[in-house]
């Protein structure tokens, strides 16, 4: 294993001052997206604001899915919510808030590379080409589960939500500031959620998860599944409670493969006594190996 690139005349300021570049670097990509996004408002918000449409395409798809296997409770109807103001800057802050989010987004990658860049001189080869799987593999985890919660997770509960009533007289005004923001903590959390797989390798490449106990405790996986699809969406019907559980339960069963591929135990009784043993026999041929004293060779050929 090669040792890490370190500059040995670097010092702490000179560390402190190239963070800072990076820092800046990310700074100014993050802006200047943010500033292109902001510009871009009917583009952004029509896809912000898609799901509250009964038009979306997932519903849609569900209307499709309904007509081939002849289930009508399956399909929502059609429905109308409209998002209501109630501050007077709210509509700009929820703006300039989105464009914010969907800059960062955009330029992650980049954000990523600069961070990665500022730390990769000080890993070791191995440990540098399996940050790049962690980092690559974590991010498009992530962006899989953000894309899963907005296409089928959101909608779903948006739908749900959106028109559940507790009486006729009872009118929904739901605010553009509660739609956002449960829109970008689903995302988050199917973001997070969807990291499981890449975490589950990160532990058993360090072997501190084993096959075995994942296996074991399958059906209590299953269980806590159910309660979390149950929690993000609220629905009565058993069908979405399945489409959302489902693709949680498949990264489960995912990451179960994955640690039967990547653990290794670690066997460190057996590299200490690999170490004894080297000792011994170190002690060994140095004790065979002296030479005799030249006063008893001398002794042994006078009586010959």
């Amino acid at each position: 294993m090669s040792s890490p690139q370190h500059d040995i005349n670097a010092t702490f300021w000179d560390h402190l001052d190239a963070l800072r570049a990076v820092i800046i670097h990310v700074f100014i990509a993050v802006m200047i997206a943010t500033i292109v996004t902001f510009c871009f408002k009917d583009l952004l918000f029509q896809i912000v604001l898609a799901p509250k449409y009964d038009s979306f395409i997932t519903y849609r798809l569900l209307r499709r899915l309904s007509d081939a296997v002849g289930l009508s409770s399956i399909a929502p109807q059609g429905f109308n919510v409209e998002l209501i103001n109630t501050g007077m800057a709210s509509q700009f802050l929820v703006h300039m808030k989105m464009a914010f989010c969907m800059a960062i987004l955009l330029v992650s990658p980049y954000i990523l590379y600069e961070l990665f860049s500022f730390v990769a001189p000080a890993l070791y080869r191995n440990e540098r080409r399996y940050s790049i799987r962690f980092i690559l593999s974590g991010y498009i985890m992530f962006l899989m589960g953000a894309l899963l919660s907005y296409l089928l997770i959101f909608p779903l509960t948006f739908r749900f939500l959106g028109t559940y009533q507790v009486s006729n007289d009872v009118k929904n005004l739901i605010s553009l500031e509660s739609y956002i923001d449960t829109m970008m903590m689903l995302n988050l959390m199917m973001g997070i959620l969807f990291e499981l797989p890449v975490l589950c390798w990160l532990f058993a490449r360090f072997g501190f998860l084993k096959p075995s106990f994942m296996v074991k405790y399958r059906k209590h996986a299953i269980v806590i599944i159910l309660i979390i699809a149950a929690i993000i969406t609220p629905t009565s019907d058993a069908f979405t409670l399945s489409m959302v559980s489902l693709p949680i339960y498949l990264l489960f069963e995912l990451s179960v493969v994955i640690v039967r591929f990547t653990y290794k135990p670690r066997n460190t009784d057996d590299d200490d006594d690999d170490d004894d043993d080297d000792d011994d026999s170190g002690k060994t041929g140095n004790e065979n190996n002296l030479p005799e004293p030249k006063n008893k060779q001398l002794n042994v050929e006078k009586q010959m």
